[in-house]
């Protein structure tokens, strides 16, 4: 007869202080055991945008690479996601006086650095340096998401921008487009495979809340994503780029508001000689609950 396994799981908000808002992550807090297809099943089984998978290793070999993690989606691996660091960093700290986390992803070392803000505990995470890529013909682009040509602002450009994986930034003329944006996964999919982007990220300057820069949108395979810190990144860069936000400015982008799962995320990014670097994103994070899981 075969042992039955059993596996912590702590369940986080993200780019939230608040429950049941933000982006939903479950943390599997030791996977030590846990096969590649075991991982893939249990991330489709949470349905989630992520589910992380924490590999503890020697003391000495994390505070040198960091604490080993993966992330998975319901449908494959990912190099690099925003809200699983922040919230897989934040359920490791727990309620340690850590200043900084470090994961070891696929992309590398990324630190996520903890202090108080507010009352509440904020931590920011420092994303690799972005590449900037193909910048994409705005008919194309309509055409791929179900837009006309009037509704993407002409005033800077389409641009793939990674920082781990690659979105092609698309700015919207306002808000009203904004909410009425129904994106239909295939025809955008058709789209992206020939270029360098993985998705799009709708983001658009008029905004309900008059703090935030930009309000922000990401549909894709698995329906929409309420806080996507992985876009946030290379937006903050994208912005600096092109002047919608200073170098070293922190901005703040408020997305899920359209399926009422609000996610505040403050982001900043620095400029040396011509290039944009030093990206960083934060936000807070809420426990929602813990359990274990039987295999």
């Amino acid at each position: 007869m075969t042992a039955q396994r059993k596996f912590s799981l702590v369940h986080v908000d993200v780019f939230t202080a608040t429950p049941l808002e933000g982006n939903q992550l479950a943390v599997i807090t030791d996977a030590r055991g846990l096969s590649d297809a075991e991982m893939q099943s249990l991330a489709r089984e949470m349905n989630l945008s992520e589910t992380t998978f924490v590999f503890p290793r020697d003391a000495a070999v994390e505070a040198e690479r960091g604490v080993q993690v993966r992330i998975f989606t319901v449908d494959e691996e990912l190099p690099f996601a925003g809200h699983p660091t922040l919230g897989t960093a934040y359920v490791l700290r727990g309620n340690s006086d850590r200043e900084i986390v470090a994961l070891d992803l696929k992309v590398g070392r990324i630190p996520v650095r903890f202090s108080e803000r507010d009352g509440r505990l904020f931590g920011e995470m420092t994303q690799a340096d972005p590449t900037f890529g193909h910048q994409h013909e705005p008919e194309a682009v309509a055409r791929a998401a179900g837009l006309s040509l009037s509704d993407i602002d002409p005033s800077v450009p389409i641009e793939t921008v990674s920082t781990g994986n690659g979105f092609a930034i698309v700015p919207l003329r306002n808000l009203r487009v904004l909410r009425r944006l129904n994106l239909n996964w295939r025809t955008a999919e058709e789209y992206l495979r020939r270029t360098d982007a993985k998705f799009f990220y709708f983001v658009c300057r008029e905004t309900e809340n008059q703090e935030a820069r930009m309000q922000a949108r990401m549909i894709f395979y698995n329906g929409e994503d309420p806080a996507t810190g992985s876009a946030a990144g290379p937006c903050a860069a994208w912005m600096v780029r092109y002047g919608i936000a200073q170098p070293e400015e922190q901005v703040l982008i408020e997305q899920g508001i359209e399926m009422r799962r609000p996610s505040r995320m403050w982001v900043r990014a620095g400029r040396r000689d011509d290039s944009v670097v030093n990206v960083r994103v934060g936000g807070n994070c809420a426990e929602v609950f813990r359990g274990e899981v039987f295999l």
